[in-house]
Parts: structure tokens; sequence; C-alpha cells
């Protein structure tokens, strides 16, 4: 039990202004992920036309 308390103690609760600046960060790294894997996506659809044309 000793110990619990020990490495409760060693834990740090962020502050808002750490919480806020965090999660804009994480906000902005998952909207150029998003962008980019479209771009990639509209890359591949593009190439895939190109290679089987459709005769129909």
């Amino acid at each position: 039990m000793r110990q619990v308390k020990q490495e409760v103690s060693k834990v740090v609760t962020p502050s808002w202004k750490e919480t806020w600046v965090t999660s804009l960060m994480v906000f902005i790294m998952v909207l150029f992920a998003s962008l980019f894997f479209l771009l990639v996506d509209m890359g591949f659809a593009q190439a895939v036309k190109l290679i089987l044309p459709n005769n129909g």
C-alpha cells in the first residue's frame, strides 16, 4: 500500500493551458493527416481510372 501511495504522489495533473495546447495540437495533426490521406486516396483513384478505363 505504501508503494501505491508513493506512485500516486508522482502523478501530475496538467494545467488547463497545457490541456488546451495539447488538444489543439492533436486537432491540427488530425486535420493534416486527414488531408494527406484524402489526397493519397484521390491519387490512387485517378491511377486506377487510368489503368482500368470504364468501357460502360
